[in-house]
C-alpha cells in the first residue's frame, strides 16, 4: 500500500517508481520521525506581526552527497536524484545500512540569461549527519559525489506546496519584490530548500538567495 501510494506520488512528477524503491520508501517511513536539521547560525529576521517576511542565515562547510540530472522538468529531475540518495541514504554505501535523513535536501537551480526560464540541470544535495561529516561513507552509485559545500550566506523566505517550475519563478519574482533593488546577492543562481516529502501537499520549502561572497 506504501509503494502504490508513492507511485501515484510519483505519477504526479511525470516519473515511474522502480520496484527496488519499495525498500527505501519502506525504511524512510520507519525513521520519519528522526530527522537531523542542517546546523545555521540566524544572522536577522525582517517582518511584521511576529511573522519572519524573510531571514538572513549562515551555514558552515559541511560535506553533502550530490547528484546532478538535466530532464526536461524540474520535478521529474528533482525526484529521480532523490530517488538516487535515498538508496545511498539507506544502504547502498560503504557501511551499508541506514545513514539517517537531514533537513532540507537542497535544490540549486540557474534561471536563463533572460530569467524567464529554469535551466535543465538541477543539483540535488543531502548533508551527511554529524556522525558521518569527518569520514562519509562512499556511495555506490557512481552519480553520487561527496562534496564539502563553503560557507554559504543566504537570505531565506518560507512558502508552501508544490515546487513546479512555475511556482519556483514565481517565488523568486515575490522574493525579488519584497528585497528591492539589491546587488548583495547572485542573480542566476538560486537554492530550493524542501523540508518535508513530496507526498504532503502543503509542503513547507524554502527559496534562497545566495548572498555574493
Amino acid at each position: 500500500r506504501l509503494f502504490a501510494h508513492w507511485e501515484a506520488v510519483a505519477s504526479t512528477h511525470r516519473v515511474s517508481l522502480p520496484r527496488d524503491m519499495a525498500g527505501p520508501i519502506a525504511q524512510m517511513a520507519r525513521h520519519r520521525q528522526a530527522r537531523e536539521p542542517v546546523p545555521y547560525i540566524s544572522l536577522s529576521q525582517n517582518g511584521k506581526c511576529e511573522e519572519a517576511a524573510y531571514e538572513e542565515r549562515r551555514y558552515p562547510a559541511g560535506k553533502w552527497a550530490c547528484v546532478t540530472m538535466g530532464e526536461p522538468m524540474y520535478e521529474q529531475s528533482i525526484s529521480m536524484s532523490f530517488m538516487k540518495l535515498m538508496r545511498y541514504i539507506c544502504k547502498e554505501n560503504s557501511v551499508g545500512r541506514y545513514l539517517g535523513m537531514t533537513v532540507p535536501v537542497l535544490n540549486e537551480i540557474h534561471l536563463t540569461k533572460e530569467g524567464t526560464k529554469l535551466e535543465r540541470e538541477v543539483l540535488t544535495a543531502y548533508y551527511l549527519p554529524g556522525e558521518f561529516q569527518q569520514n562519509p561513507p562512499v556511495p555506490m552509485d557512481p552519480e553520487i559525489h561527496i562534496i564539502e559545500r563553503a560557507p554559504l550566506r543566504v537570505i531565506t523566505r518560507v512558502f508552501y506546496g508544490m515546487t513546479t517550475e512555475e511556482t519556483i519563478l514565481r517565488e523568486i519574482s515575490l522574493f525579488w519584490e519584497l528585497l528591492g533593488s539589491t546587488d548583495t546577492v547572485l542573480r542566476q543562481t538560486y537554492i530550493v530548500a524542501s523540508y518535508e516529502n513530496p507526498s504532503i501537499p502543503q509542503r513547507r520549502n524554502e527559496i534562497w538567495f545566495i548572498c555574493q561572497a
